[in-house]
C-alpha cells in the first residue's frame, strides 16, 4: 500500500461533529478562518503524494473505508487547503465537486490525535 496524503486531526470545531449526523466530515487544515472552523475537524496538513481517486482507502483512525467516488475539485481542495468533505454514504457518483464519497459506517466519534489517510 502506498500512502498518498497522511494527516492527524488536531481539533475540532464546535459544530464539526454535527455534520456526523448527516453522513459527512469536513476537515481543513490548521489556520482556516474561524466562521469556517467551527464546522471543520482541523488538521495538521500533509503532502499530497500521489492522485486521490475511486478504488483508494481511507483510513480514519482504525477504521477503513473504500473510496467510491471523488469530486472534480476535491483533490486540488486537499492539497491546498486542507479540505475535503467526506460522505458515508457509498455513492458511486461525486455529489458536489470537493466531496469524497466512502463506503462505511459513519464513525461515531474522531479525536484529537486520530490519524486521517488515504492509501492507493
Amino acid at each position: 500500500m502506498t500512502v498518498i496524503y497522511q494527516t492527524t486531526i488536531t481539533r475540532i470545531g464546535q459544530s464539526a461533529a454535527d455534520a456526523l449526523s448527516d453522513q459527512m466530515l469536513i476537515t481543513f487544515r490548521e489556520g482556516a478562518p474561524a466562521d469556517i472552523e467551527e464546522f471543520c475537524f482541523i488538521h495538521c496538513h500533509g503532502e499530497l503524494h500521489g492522485e486521490l481517486k475511486a478504488g483508494s482507502r481511507l483510513e480514519l483512525g482504525e477504521k477503513h473505508y473504500a473510496v467510491t467516488a471523488v469530486g472534480e475539485v476535491a483533490e486540488q481542495n486537499l492539497r491546498e487547503l486542507g479540505h475535503i468533505t467526506l460522505r458515508f454514504d457509498g455513492q458511486p457518483q461525486a455529489e458536489y465537486p470537493g466531496t469524497v464519497h466512502v463506503d462505511g459506517p459513519v464513525p461515531q466519534a474522531v479525536t484529537p490525535g486520530c490519524t486521517l489517510k488515504f492509501v492507493a
